[in-house]
């Protein structure tokens, strides 16, 4: 019986050898087209919402906008799940009863992320309709600063020394952005038809506030859920949906009724609304691949992509002071993406070198929203494999430690 259990495991160990430099070439290639997707849909949300917004004729009611990405996504999700289910209809309705309807407590507590999230995208249209792209882009990045502070007081977690002295920079950075700004404002007194930079700037503060509370909020509700992130998706939409047109009715009700539901939407349009839609679900399936220097790098290279964009695009006028302030705050960005230095343990050395969707996105919002999905596969696997005997070699490959999840 020993003979035979060495050789099985010597003939895992070897399998896991030889597919080891296949696997890391196929990380490696996952990893930069995961950047290229994160620079891509960071940059082109905010370049093309500024390019409809700037057109001249007719324009669609950012409201409606906001409700017809979200009634996409929950459509989205729903197809996925059908998908993940086989087409097995039955079995699709009694999981999203027993999800939605059985666990509403748990439904219910996704209401405060859902309204936050509806509030900051119909300000993320105010902001990018008064601001240029590239000041919104570098503005934006506040969001950092009000994450890291909301997680600190929220979720008593610890920055390093070079967190707290990214964050400072990025403050200044933005803080230059802003007086270049002004300083050119004042010697253009017409910033653009019916541009509000003012406007602009208290929409963008406050959906950085807003994006910050909710994504510490959503991580700690998160936190030991088994749900997918397309059923937690799901959740957000049909509150998200239904908040939404609360809004719109509110802000637009009276030229909706007029002028009709899709007044004003063009090919573009259609396009900035899909991007934002699909855009925020792609990213949630490829930063299982980015860690977070990578989403880092994404993120300051996308602000590098507007500017540029901005010039040809926009006219937009780049001097000493706006390079100076975005420098600082692309610089801060990626310092504050580093990993802590800290001695790993005996009992988590194994689990630092495991993927580093695990190991480097702990704590991070984006990345702990995919966890759940990926702890309900690992489950699935885990109960398949047992009943082969395989429970060793699967602990392995994965380098998960089975006792520290709560199922």
């Amino acid at each position: 019986m020993a003979g035979g259990n060495n050789n099985g495991q010597g003939t895992g160990v070897g399998e896991e050898k030889t597919a080891s430099p296949r696997q890391s070439e196929v990380n490696r290639k996952l990893k930069y087209i995961s950047l290229a997707i994160l620079v891509v849909q960071n940059a082109s949300l905010i370049l093309s919402i500024r390019y409809v917004r700037t057109l001249p004729g007719d324009r669609f009611f950012t409201t409606s906008a906001v409700v017809m990405a979200e009634v996409l996504k929950v459509l989205t999700c729903l197809l996925i799940i059908l998908f993940q289910r086989k087409g097995n209809l039955k079995e699709f309705i009694v999981l999203h009863y027993n999800s939605i309807v059985i666990q509403y407590k748990d439904t219910l507590k996704l209401a405060v992320p859902a309204l936050i999230y509806t509030l900051q995208n119909n300000l993320q249209y105010v902001a990018i309709s008064n601001l240029p792209a590239a000041t919104f882009q570098v503005t934006y990045q506040l969001k950092i600063l009000t994450t890291a502070l909301f997680s600190v007081l929220m979720l008593r977690k610890s920055l390093s020394r070079i967190q707290w002295l990214s964050l400072l920079l990025l403050f200044a950075g933005v803080a230059i952005v802003q007086l270049e700004q002004e300083g050119k404002r004042k010697e253009t007194t017409v910033t653009g038809p019916s541009q509000n930079y003012a406007k602009g700037l208290v929409a963008v503060i406050v959906s950085c506030l807003s994006s910050g509370f909710a994504g510490v909020y959503f991580e700690k509700i998160l936190k030991g859920s088994s749900a997918s992130v397309w059923m937690r998706n799901i959740q957000l939409g049909i509150f998200g949906t239904l908040l939404g047109l609360l809004g719109m009715w509110w802000n637009d009700g009276l030229a909706i009724a007029e002028k009709g539901f899709l007044f004003g939407y063009t090919p573009m349009v259609w396009g900035v609304i899909f991007n934002q839609a699909f855009g925020g679900l792609l990213v949630a399936v490829v930063v299982k691949y980015a860690d977070n220097i990578l989403k880092g790098f994404a993120t300051s290279f996308s602000i590098i992509v507007s500017t540029v964009v901005s010039v040809y695009l926009f006219g937009f006028h780049v001097d000493l002071l706006f390079t100076l302030g975005a420098g600082l705050v692309i610089g801060a960005v990626y310092m504050y993406s580093l990993p802590k230095a800290a001695a790993p343990s005996p009992s988590t050395a194994t689990l630092s070198s495991s993927s580093h969707s695990l190991a480097d996105g702990a704590g991070d919002s984006e990345t702990e929203a995919f966890l759940p999905k990926y702890q309900l596969e690992l489950m699935e696997c885990f109960n398949v494999f047992c009943q082969s005997g395989k429970c060793l070699s699967l602990s392995k490959k994965h380098r998960v430690n089975w006792t520290s999840i709560k199922w």
